[in-house]
Parts: structure tokens; sequence; C-alpha cells
């Protein structure tokens, strides 16, 4: 777990770095930093459905 938690801090460290470097604004990046993650969450959802869908499907006969 500790691994985990450091990785979203780093994460999260990299994001507004990476958003203040292109922007100059803490603003936009402080925003940034934090609805990229809530947009990845929420694209990981559908992605795992779409995953086991695909992962579940029988295979083709031939």
């Amino acid at each position: 777990m500790a691994k985990t938690a450091t990785f979203g801090v780093m994460h999260l460290g990299t994001s507004f770095g990476v958003g203040y470097a292109l922007t100059g604004s803490v603003t936009i990046a402080g925003a940034i930093t934090f609805i990229e993650p809530a947009v990845n969450t929420v694209l990981h959802y559908f992605f795992d459905r779409a995953w086991e869908r695909r992962r579940t499907r029988p295979a083709p006969a031939g």
C-alpha cells in the first residue's frame, strides 16, 4: 500500500509540474492535477468493461 500511495503522490507532483511548466499558471496546473486523474479513472472503468467483454467473447469457429 505504501508503494501505491507513494506512486500516487509522485503522479500528482509530476502532473502539477508538467502543467505548470506548460502554462506558467498555478491555477491551471492545479486543475490539471486533479481533473486528469478523475477523467482517467472514468475512462479506466469503461476500458475494463470493454476488455472483459473481449476476453470472455467465444472464440470464432474454424
